[in-house]
C-alpha cells in the first residue's frame, strides 16, 4: 500500500475569528491511499470512470501534515495489505513514537486512517457507510459560524439562511471576544441571534476557551433569558476541573474534546462535561474516533463531530451515541468547492451515500490545483 499527500490553502470569503483565534485562510491537507509502486498518487476517477480504487482521507492544518505522511507514514503501511486497517493504524501510530501523537503528527496519522478505510471500502466496490454499518443513514447536523469578525448583518444573513431556507433548526455563534474581554458584546450577539432564529432552533455558543471558571458561569446566567441549549469549551479545554465547575452551574450542556488526539485524553475528559466532541481528522482518523466514541458510551455520553462534515459523514452514521454533525461554514465551502459528490444538509440532516464506493467523492484536481501549497 502506497500514500501520497499534498496541501492546499483556501482564503476565506470573510475575515474569520472566534474568541482566542483570528484566520484568513484554511489550509486542506489530502492524503491519497492507493496500490502501486511508490510515486505520487494516480488521479482519483471521477464518480462512474474506470480507473484503479485510490483512498481519500483529509485533515485541516498545516501543510506540515503532508510532510509527516511521506517521511513516516508512507514507509510504515509499505508492505500492509490495504484491507488489514487495525495493523495500518498501529504501524502508524508506532512509527510516530519519537515525533509526537498529538498535533500535526496526529493530523497526519487521522488524514491518512480514512484514507486506507476509504481504500478498504472502494477495493471492495461498497460504500464506506455500508462498510462500516450503520445506525442511521441521514446524520443530523448545526450549523456553525457566527464569527466574532462578523457584522450584525453578515450574522444575522448567515443564520437565516441555515433557520429559514435549509430548515437546519441547530445554530451557533462564537463568543468570548477578544480572550473574554468583550462579555457586552457577546450578549448583544447571542440576543441578535436568537432574534433572528425565534424560538423554534436551537441556539448554541463557542466560546473556544476565552472564559474563565466564574466569567463563563455569569455570562451564561446574564443570558439565561435565550434558553442557551449548548456551550463549548466556555473555559480552556486543558482546564478539565474547570469544565466541570462551569457545567454544574449552568443549564446548557457543557461539550469540549474537539482537540482530543488519542483515546486517554477522552477518558481524563469525560467525568466533566455533557457532550464530547469528537474530530475525525485530528483524534486518530475512523479507527481511533469508534474507540473514543465508545469511550463516551460507556460513561453515559452522546459525542458530537467536529467540523469537516464530509470527512465526518460515513462513520458519524455508523456510531449510535452520536448527537450531531458540526456543519462548519468555512468546510462545507471547500470541501463544496474540492470535491465532487458533496450533499446538503436541507431539514437539518446530512444524507449518508450509499449509492457509491467509499465516501463517494472525487477530488478536484485542477480546480484546487490554484491553492496547492506543498
Amino acid at each position: 500500500m502506497r500514500l501520497a499527500a499534498s496541501a492546499y490553502r483556501v482564503p476565506t470569503d470573510a475575515p474569520e475569528a472566534d474568541g482566542t483565534l483570528a484566520w484568513s485562510s484554511t489550509t486542506l491537507v489530502l492524503v491519497h491511499a492507493f496500490d502501486g509502486p511508490p510515486g505520487p498518487a494516480p488521479a482519483m476517477p471521477r464518480p462512474g470512470d474506470a480507473g484503479p480504487p485510490v483512498g481519500l482521507g483529509w485533515t485541516y492544518g498545516p501543510a506540515a501534515a503532508a510532510g509527516v505522511v511521506a517521511e513516516l507514514l508512507a514507509p510504515a503501511v509499505a508492505a500492509l495489505d490495504p484491507d488489514d486497517t487495525p495493523a495500518a493504524w498501529q504501524a502508524m501510530r508506532v512509527a510516530l513514537r519519537n515525533a509526537g501523537r498529538p498535533g500535526v503528527a496526529g493530523l497526519s496519522l487521522s488524514a491518512a486512517d480514512c484514507a486506507i478505510w476509504d481504500l478498504k471500502a472502494r477495493r471492495l466496490g461498497v460504500p464506506l457507510a455500508r462498510l462500516l454499518g450503520t445506525a442511521r443513514r441521514q446524520v443530523p447536523v448545526y450549523g456553525s459560524g457566527g464569527f466574532t469578525t462578523y457584522d450584525a448583518q453578515r450574522q444575522h444573513r448567515q443564520l437565516a439562511e441555515w433557520t429559514r431556507e435549509q430548515g437546519i433548526p441547530r445554530v451557533k455563534i462564537k463568543i468570548g471576544e477578544s480572550d473574554g474581554a468583550a462579555e457586552g458584546r457577546d450578549l448583544a450577539r447571542m440576543a441578535a441571534a436568537r432574534a433572528t432564529i425565534g424560538d423554534g432552533a436551537e441556539l448554541y455558543v463557542d466560546a473556544n476557551g476565552g472564559y474563565r471558571r466564574k466569567q463563563a458561569v455569569r455570562v451564561m446566567r446574564a443570558a439565561a433569558d435565550l434558553d442557551v441549549r449548548w456551550y463549548e469549551e466556555p473555559v480552556s479545554s486543558d482546564d478539565l476541573a474547570g469544565l466541570g465547575v462551569v457545567r454544574d452551574q449552568v443549564s446548557a450542556d457543557v461539550a469540549a474534546g474537539e482537540y482530543a488526539f488519542d483515546l486517554a485524553y477522552v477518558r481524563r475528559m469525560v467525568p466533566y462535561v455533557d457532550c464530547q466532541q469528537l474530530d475525525v481528522t485530528r483524534c486518530g482518523g475512523i479507527s481511533e474516533f469508534l474507540r473514543a466514541a465508545a469511550v463516551a458510551e460507556a460513561a453515559g455520553l452522546d459525542v458530537s463531530a467536529h467540523c469537516a462534515p464530509h470527512q465526518h459523514l460515513a462513520v458519524g452514521a455508523a456510531v449510535p451515541n452520536l448527537r450531531h454533525l458540526e456543519w462548519f461554514h468555512d468546510h462545507v465551502r471547500i470541501e463544496s468547492m474540492l470535491f465532487d459528490g458533496t450533499v446538503p444538509a436541507t431539514g437539518g440532516a446530512a444524507p449518508v451515500r450509499l449509492d457509491a464506493p467509499g465516501n463517494g467523492l472525487a477530488f478536484r484536481y485542477a480546480d484546487a490545483e490554484r491553492f496547492r501549497v506543498g
